[in-house]
């Protein structure tokens, strides 16, 4: 048996849905589209910022022959509808970026570990375009909301990939885009027109990306989330599967009956709005570190993705919440406090806001407090 089949064996036994392997060329569409793309990605053709680096994979790691991708479908268990809606099903099911001690993070170790004894040299810290690296090894197909899609699967996978010094045997590509012609689904789905054209995405309207974008962190995009976004938010406060749910290829999925998730069962029991924007330590523990670890470390962003959704919600017995989030000590979280407090509106909200304004020393809150007085 070939290295290559050894490798996709492996793979599979450890719970990999698809496997596929291509060339460790230089992954230049990506370069050039996202140069493209002019003000929507500016944030990340950065050359200070390191994402497009794993775009040449052999100018990180010049022995570099190969790229295997894994694909891992993470529907395999039913979603609970309490937290449908509210936080995206990648991250329910806990494979996004998930660390060694977690059992997707596991995985990829055992992974490394087995290419490792196999006589590979994996290349180090190198992030190739997860989905284009997909659809070059056949694993799965882009589709026009820029999610891939694999066979069978639909866009609920997750990806990982592993440079190696290895020639192997290379798949053939999946044809692009894949999508039944003049489909506009996910674009009429987008809540925020994110998706402007087939293929075409602009991040800074996507609500996944207002979730976590940080100021402070590797994307320095505004942390205030504009109003607009605020307003097309709902109740979701980490991820957005919208277009997702709209796509034809995810509709067997979701029709299926699936098994219910222990762990997500009893999560969803302990979640609530409230409780996040609150986020004390046993909240943190229980509800957010197994799920929503991937790219906020600060709970401020938490809690205002929380006042938003809250606000979004409109209930009048949220008010006290809101109000005691506006005593706290991050203005990032009093100014979405206020603007939640705005939306909701009555004159508990008004009390509030009056009360809040005197003494308020950041000028970005008293901006967002003077706002909602005027819409209630």
């Amino acid at each position: 048996m070939s290295l290559t089949q050894d490798i996709k064996d492996f793979a599979l036994d450890l719970g990999y849905t698809r496997v596929g392997v291509g060339p460790a060329d230089d992954f230049d569409e990506h370069l050039e589209q996202v140069r493209g793309r002019g003000a929507h990605y500016d944030w990340y053709v950065d050359p200070a910022k390191p994402f497009l680096a794993g775009a040449r994979p052999r100018q990180a790691f010049p022995a570099a022959r190969a790229i295997v991708t894994l694909a891992w479908d993470y529907a395999q268990n039913a979603f609970p509808e309490a937290l449908v809606g509210r936080i995206g099903r990648i991250y329910q099911a806990r494979c996004y970026n998930a660390p060694p001690q977690r059992l997707h993070g596991a995985r990829q170790r055992l992974m490394a570990e087995f290419l490792d004894r196999a006589g590979c040299t994996v290349g180090k810290g190198i992030v190739v375009p997860e989905r284009r690296a997909a659809a070059r090894a056949g694993v799965a197909r882009f589709g026009y909301n820029n999610f891939v899609h694999a066979p069978n699967l639909g866009s609920f996978i997750v990806l990982g990939s592993f440079v190696l010094d290895r020639e192997l045997e290379f798949d053939s590509p999946a044809p692009d885009p894949g999508c039944p012609s003049g489909c506009t689904r996910c674009q009429d789905a987008c809540p925020t027109g994110a998706i402007y054209a087939p293929l075409k995405l602009d991040p800074r309207r996507c609500l996944a990306f207002n979730h976590w974008v940080t100021l402070e962190g590797r994307v320095q995009v505004s942390s205030i989330i504009p109003p607009a976004i605020r307003r097309a938010m709902g109740s979701r406060v980490h991820g957005c599967d919208a277009c997702q749910e709209a796509c034809p290829r995810n509709a067997a999925k979701l029709a299926a009956s699936l098994p219910p998730d222990p762990f997500l069962e009893q999560l969803a029991d302990r979640f609530s709005l409230t409780g996040l924007l609150e986020l004390d330590e046993r909240f943190q523990a229980q509800c957010v570190q197994p799920i929503m670890y991937n790219y906020l470390s600060e709970k401020k962003y938490f809690q205002r993705n929380a006042a938003i959704a809250l606000g979004n919600g409109g209930d009048p017995e949220h008010v006290p919440a809101l109000d005691q989030a506006m005593a706290g000590p991050e203005p990032l979280v009093r100014g979405h406090a206020a603007w939640a407090l705005g939306r909701i509106g009555g004159g508990r909200a008004r009390a509030v806001l009056e009360a809040r304004l005197r003494g308020e020393p950041s000028e970005f809150v008293r901006a967002e407090i003077a706002g909602a007085l005027a819409t209630t």
